[in-house]
């Protein structure tokens, strides 16, 4: 019996993978994905989707992000991912904070940004407590989309328009390429991308592991207000001024990580900081949190929800609203990189997000690899 043979086959159709398969069928080639459930289900359907530049880290990551931000426009409508809103606001509520925001509208990653009084922020956010923030930066670049609609779109529009196979429920085995070994048989590629998220154990385990990737346990609720509401665009606090790396990195930054250190000691040990966004049916997306380990534990913390959710009501007015949704999120991360490509040999590869920038850097990682794969210019 004659084996199936592609140019390229991807293993996990997570969207690190859903972007190498794009990237590659772009040049035309012949691409199957395969993945062992029955739809994408880890890290990039239970995000933001929140498709993040600003404050992403200085160099290689922002560059990806700006990229991978251009191709969610090219293909969110051909696709029917829906944009329900765009823009970030990132409030501050202390001078320190204020001091970040000037340093970063200084750098090249803060063009077209700019700072805004309390009332002006309301143009972009009308629940923001003005009352409560001295200043806040807008970004106009940013995307929300509805991750656990958009990767299952992008998958049926990756089969439909451009031919791309999709072999669910399947397990891979092993890869010696140009034979992929799986649960339903053998697959022949000429080339193979391995994209486990955080899985470091099922195949290449000795290739990945001198990359030292553990797992980052997340937690994240849908707060559901009793009245209709309109965010406006996504809201971010004085935490993420002091975790994300674009900002964090700043030498202005210090001061403000020695304030919430003291001021707000246990959010800055349960790793969060404050992102909302909002869903179709007004409902919004709220989280996060960092715990990491090989294995983190699968049960949510009240305490933890309770700390995310005092922080939004720090910063939003929304009356009365219930918590109707809960969830548990993991993702690959590491101490030194927020990712990692290796080569095991020419034609193979296995690439991981080891930060959770997976939906806002995705493409243009895809597009790396591919047009090293192929030898091919990257676009501009």
């Amino acid at each position: 019996m004659s084996r199936a043979s592609y140019d390229l086959a991807v293993v996990g159709a997570g969207i690190v993978g859903l972007a190498h398969a794009l990237a590659a069928a772009r040049l035309g080639k012949k691409v199957i994905v395969i993945d062992r459930d029955a739809a994408a289900n880890g890290a990039s359907i239970r995000n933001f989707g929140f498709v993040t530049v600003t404050g992403q880290q200085s160099g290689d990551c922002w560059q990806k992000a700006w990229r991978s931000r251009q191709v969610w426009e090219e293909v969110a409508g051909p696709a029917g991912i829906r944009v329900l809103h765009q823009g970030l606001t990132m409030t501050a509520r202390h001078p320190e904070s204020e001091a970040v925001i000037d340093a970063f509208l200084k750098t090249e990653m803060g063009a077209a940004c700019r700072r805004l009084t309390p009332t002006e922020a309301l143009e972009h956010a009308p629940r923001l407590r003005a009352d409560q923030i001295t200043a806040a930066l807008y970004s106009p670049h940013e995307v929300r989309v509805e991750s656990r609609e958009a990767l299952p779109r992008l998958a049926a529009w990756l089969e439909a328009a451009h031919g791309v196979t999709f072999q669910w429920q399947t397990s891979v085995q092993a890869v010696e390429t140009p034979r992929v070994a799986t649960s339903r048989g053998d697959i022949h590629a000429e080339a193979v991308v391995v994209c486990p998220g955080d899985d470091a154990v099922s195949l290449m385990a000795d290739r990945i592991a001198p990359y030292g990737a553990t797992r980052c346990k997340l937690q994240m609720l849908r707060v559901t207000p009793e009245k209709p509401m309109t965010l406006g665009s996504a809201v971010m606090s004085d935490l993420g001024l002091a975790r994300y790396l674009g900002y964090a990195e700043l030498p202005e930054a210090e001061p403000l990580k020695a304030l919430l250190d003291r001021e707000q000691a246990a959010e800055r040990a349960n790793g969060i900081h404050l992102i909302v966004v909002q869903s179709d049916d007004g409902s919004l997306v709220v989280g996060d949190s960092h715990h990491y380990g090989p294995t983190p534990d699968p049960f949510g913390s009240r305490e933890v929800d309770d700390l995310i959710l005092a922080e939004m009501d720090r910063v939003l007015d929304l009356g009365p609203y219930s918590v109707s949704e809960r969830w548990i999120g993991t993702y690959a991360s590491a101490p030194d990189r927020w990712r990692f490509t290796d080569a095991p040999d020419p034609a193979t590869r296995i690439v991981v997000v080891t930060a959770g920038c997976g939906a806002s850097t995705a493409f243009a990682i895809g597009e790396e690899t591919i047009a090293e794969l192929y030898q091919k210019d990257l676009p501009q």
